[in-house]
C-alpha cells in the first residue's frame, strides 16, 4: 500500500515504486512511500496565496480556538492511532508520549491564546518615550511573516513531532508542509487524512510529504521559516545550504545531543534521591527503545558509587520485559527498524573499543510475542568510561537506542565540567537534596544546556521527568544540539512572528496598536461610557465629569457605610483564617462586641480624618498669607 502526500489541496501517490516502509516488530512490508513528481515550489506558493491569508485574518484568540476544536477532534478519535503506533515497535507507553503528549500540546498551545490580546498582531514590551515633550515616542509590534513553515522532522515521535510544532506556528498565523521521517510516516499520513477530513484548518495551512524532500530548500523565501529535527550531521547540512544563507531564512534545529543525569553525593544508596534516580535512569533508557532526543546517554555518578549503581540499575534492566508492543507485559518494544538496528549496534561496538560493555549485549536476544530473528529488538546496554577526560567518544558518539554509559566523578565541578564535555544538549538533570549543590550544578552547567531539572523526594511524584519537553518551556539547547529553540509558550510563537519597532507621535501609535498611549489625543464621547456597551468603546474615549469640590461633609457621609461593611466583613474572614471551634467562639464575641467597637472606632476615624482636613486648610491659608 502506497502513502499519500498532500499537496494543494489534494491527496497524491507519488510516482514510482518509492520507499519500502516495514513493521519493526514482524519485520514485514507494510507500506511504500514516494514524492516523486511533486512540485515543491507550487506547494510553497500554495501555502503562501491560501494558507497564509485566511490564517492572518484570524486573531489570536481565533486561532487559538481553531487549535482547541483540533484538539478536542483528536481526543475523540485518538483510539484509532494506537495499533498503527505499536507497528513503528513503540509500546502503548510510548505511543501515550507520541498521541497524547502531542494532542496535549495543541491543548495547551489553544489556552495560551489568552496571553494575547484578540488581535491579529501582537503589541509587544512597554511603549518607550523618545522626547521631552511626549509627542514623540515607539513601540514594538509583532505580525505574522507572510511565508510558510517547513517542518522537517524525526522519526521517533511522528505525531508529536508534527503537533508540537504545528501548534506553535498556527497560533501565531503562518502555514506549514510538514516533512516527516519516511520510515515511520504512516503514522503521520494517518493523522494529517483526519486533520485535513475535520475542514477545522483552513485550505492551505496544512500539507504533507511523505517520501523525500531533496530540493524543497530551493524554493524558500526571506518570509519562510525552516525547523529540523534530527542528527547534528543532518542538520548543519541543511543549515548551509544557499538558499538559507542568502535569503537570511530562520532555521531552528534540535538535534540528538548526548545528554547528562547527575547523581549528586547525597543521594547514597539505599537513599529514596537514589531510588529514584535510579528509575528516572532506567525510564530513559528504555522509552521508546531509548530513541528519544532528550535521553540519557551520559549517567555521572560519585566514583564511589560506581558499583552500586550498577547492581541497582542491570536489577532494574533484567526486569525489563522486551517483545512485541502488543503485549501487556512487555515494558520495551523495538527499534524503529533494521537500519537502526544495524546503526546502534556499530556505534555501539565503536564506544565499546574504549569504554567496556557491562551489561546487555549485541547479539540477539529472545523477545516475548515476536521472532527476535525478523524484528529490530535490542538489548539494553550499558558502558563504563572510567577515564571520561581521556576517552572522548562518550561525550562525542550517540548510540541513539538503549544504550548508555556509566561516568565516575569526584567533586560537583567535576561533574560541571564532564557535563559540558558533550558541547551542548537538550537537557540534564540532577537528582539531589541538598540545596549547596543543586544551585552550583544548576548555575555551573546551565551554559551548555537547554533544560536543567532538579529531580528529588520531593518533587518525584509529580515530575514530567527527565526526558519530557513542556509545552511552555523551550526545548532545544546549544552547541551540539541545534542552537535552536522550540515552544516556550509565547517565545515559540514570537519565532513566527516578525519584530518591528513603529515610531510617531502617540496619537497615531494609539490608533495602529489599538492600544492608548501616554499623550495621546482622547475622543470625547457623546454619552457617559457606563451607559456604553463593551463593543462600542473605543480606544482614546473619554468623559469629561462636572467640577465639583469635596467637603469633609462628603467624606463623614461615605465613611460610615465603609467602615460598617469592613467590620460586617471581618467575622468571615476570621473564620477563614481559625480552626471551626475557634472561629465561633470568636463570631460570638465579635457579635456581641460590635455595635459599641463600630461606633467608638467611627469617631476616632472621624476626628482623625477632621484633624488632617483642618490642618490642610491652615497650611494653604498659611501658603496664601
Amino acid at each position: 500500500m502506497k502513502l499519500q502526500n498532500y499537496a494543494l489541496g489534494t491527496w497524491i501517490s507519488g510516482e514510482g515504486e518509492g520507499t519500502a516502509l516495514f513493521d519493526a516488530v514482524s519485520g514485514e512490508q507494510i507500506y511504500s512511500a514516494s514524492s516523486q513528481g511533486l512540485d515543491f515550489g507550487a506547494m510553497l506558493q500554495y501555502a503562501r496565496e491560501r494558507g497564509g491569508p485566511a490564517l492572518r485574518k484570524m486573531t489570536f484568540h481565533e486561532r487559538g480556538r481553531m487549535l482547541k476544536a483540533l484538539a478536542l477532534y483528536l481526543t475523540e478519535i485518538k483510539a484509532k492511532y494506537y495499533p498503527i503506533s505499536y507497528l513503528t515497535g513503540a509500546t502503548k507507553a510510548d505511543s501515550w508520549i507520541d498521541i497524547d503528549g502531542g494532542i496535549g500540546t495543541l491543548f495547551a498551545y489553544a489556552s495560551l491564546r489568552k496571553k494575547f490580546s484578540n488581535e491579529r498582531y501582537f503589541v509587544d514590551g512597554e511603549a518607550i518615550g523618545l522626547s521631552k515633550g511626549g509627542s514623540f515616542m515607539a513601540q514594538h509590534v509583532m505580525v505574522p511573516k507572510e511565508g510558510v513553515a517547513i517542518h522537517i522532522n524525526a522519526f521517533n515521535f511522528p505525531l508529536w513531532g508534527m503537533l508540537e510544532k504545528i501548534s506553535v506556528n498556527l497560533l501565531a498565523g503562518v502555514p506549514a508542509i510538514v516533512k516527516p521521517a519516511t520510515i515511520t510516516s504512516f503514522l503521520t499520513e494517518a493523522m494529517v487524512k483526519d486533520i485535513v477530513a475535520s475542514g477545522i484548518l483552513p485550505e492551505g495551512s496544512l500539507q504533507l510529504i511523505c517520501g523525500s524532500a531533496h530540493h524543497i530548500l530551493d524554493h524558500i523565501e526571506s518570509q519562510d521559516i525552516v525547523t529540523f529535527t534530527g542528527s547534528a550531521h543532518t542538520g548543519r547540512m541543511l543549515k548551509s545550504h544557499p538558499r538559507i544563507i542568502s535569503e537570511s531564512v530562520p532555521f531552528n534545529m534540535e538535534a540528538d545531543s548526548l545528554n547528562c543525569s547527575i547523581l549528586g553525593k547525597d543521594a547514597v544508596p539505599g537513599s529514596e534521591d537514589f531510588g529514584i534516580f535510579i528509575k528516572e535512569v532506567h525510564r530513559e533508557m528504555t522509552a521508546k527503545c531509548g530513541q528519544k532526543c532528550t535521553a540519557i546517554r551520559r549517567i555521572i555518578i560519585p566514583e564511589e558509587y560506581v558499583e552500586d549503581v550498577l547492581k541497582a540499575l542491570s536489577a532494574r534492566l533484567d526486569q525489563t520485559v522486551i517483545g512485541n508492543p502488543n503485549r501487556e507485559e512487555v515494558r520495551m518494544g523495538a527499534l524503529a527498524g533494521k537500519i537502526q538496528l544495524k546503526e546502534v549496534k556499530e556505534r555501539v561496538a565503536e564506544l565499546s573499543k574504549f569504554t567496556p560493555i557491562v551489561y546487555g549485549h549485541t547479539d540477539p536476544l529472545q523477545v516475548v510475542g515476536a521472532d527476535h530473528m525478523k524484528g529490530a529488538f535490542m538489548s539494553p546496554i550499558l558502558m563504563l568510561n572510567e577515564r571520561p577526560f581521556e576517552y572522548l567518544g562518550t561525550h562525542e558518539l550517540e548510540a541513539f537506542g538503549p544504550v548508555s554509559t556509566l561516568i565516575p566523578y569526584k567533586d560537583i565541578d567535576e561533574a560541571i565540567a564532564l557535563s559540558k564535555k558533550g558541547k551542548g544538549s537538550l537537557v540534564s538533570s540532577i537528582i539531589t537534596s541538598d540545596k549547596t549543590i543543586a544551585r552550583d550544578y544548576a548555575l555551573g552547567a546551565a551554559s551548555h544546556h537547554g533544560r536543567i531539572l532538579i529531580l528529588n523526594s520531593a518533587c518525584a511524584k509529580e515530575s514530567t521527568g527527565h526526558g519530557s519537553p513542556m509545552p511552555m518551556l523551550v526545548h532545544g539547547g546549544p552547541g551540539r544540539a541545534g542552537g535552536g529553540e522550540e515552544m516556550g509558550g509565547m517565545r515559540g510563537v514570537k519565532h513566527y512572528l516578525q519584530r518591528t519597532a513603529l515610531q510617531g507621535d502617540p496619537t497615531m501609535i494609539s490608533a495602529v496598536t489599538n492600544v492608548y498611549q501616554q499623550n495621546a489625543k482622547a475622543k470625547e464621547s457623546e454619552i457617559h461610557l457606563f451607559r456604553k456597551y463593551f463593543e462600542e468603546l473605543q480606544v482614546g474615549d473619554q468623559w469629561i465629569t462636572g467640577k465639583h469640590t469635596v467637603t469633609e461633609a462628603d467624606i463623614l457621609s461615605i465613611l460610615p457605610i465603609s467602615v460598617v461593611t469592613i467590620f460586617m466583613l471581618t467575622p468571615i474572614l476570621l473564620l477563614w483564617m481559625v480552626p471551626y471551634s475557634q472561629g465561633v467562639w470568636l463570631m460570638g464575641i465579635i457579635f456581641s462586641q460590635r455595635q459599641q467597637v463600630c461606633l467608638s472606632m467611627l469617631k476616632k476615624v472621624q476626628y482623625s480624618l477632621t484633624m488632617v482636613l483642618m490642618n490642610a486648610v491652615l497650611q494653604n491659608q498659611s501658603t496664601q498669607e
